[in-house]
């Protein structure tokens, strides 16, 4: 029997960890292991660890981890926007993804929002030319807006761009 999966709120010990988990689900080689890469789209890094603590010392936001035996799988940010919630930074290990972690992360992310902030929605922002992304999401019940934003070309504390037509498209679920 496999142990139990357990979350609990980021702290700011959690940083170089977390930071490594983001890097691995979006970046570089290591990224290709699983399906949420962006090695395609954007070089570069995906955060760094000042992003990473200042969501996790931000009010009205917290940064939940999932693990399994002490082992960091997975990780998400929520932040709480009025009568919604921002749901960002949401990361699985590469070799853990497509065995249903991801959405049980997802699941619990949304009872959080629901029951402990009382928000109606979730929302994010995910690159337009995700379309695979886009697609769980969709299955998972958020609907694509035509709400579109840029993205922050020259600054590389985001990635380093390898086409020139990146944009976000904000998805939202109600809750």
């Amino acid at each position: 029997m496999a142990p139990e999966l357990t979350f609990r709120t980021a702290e700011q010990t959690d940083v170089p960890a977390l930071v490594a988990l983001v890097e691995s689900a979006y970046r570089g080689d290591a990224s290709r292991d699983g399906w949420t890469t962006e090695a395609d789209l954007l070089d570069g890094q995906r955060t760094d660890a000042a992003g990473v603590a200042e969501v996790i010392g931000k009010p009205d936001s917290v940064v939940l981890v999932a693990e399994q035996d002490g082992e960091l799988l997975a990780c998400c940010h929520l932040e709480r926007r009025g009568d919604s919630a921002y749901f960002g930074m949401f990361s699985v290990r590469p070799v853990r993804q497509g065995g249903g972690l991801g959405r049980v992360v997802l699941e619990r992310a949304e009872r959080l929002a629901r029951e402990e902030w009382g928000v109606a929605e979730l929302e994010m922002t995910v690159i337009e030319q995700r379309a695979d992304l886009i697609a769980w999401y969709e299955r998972r019940g958020f609907s694509r807006t035509g709400e579109f934003s840029p993205f922050p070309y020259g600054d590389e504390r985001f990635g380093i761009p390898l086409r020139p037509d990146l944009r976000f498209e904000r998805l939202a679920k109600t809750l």
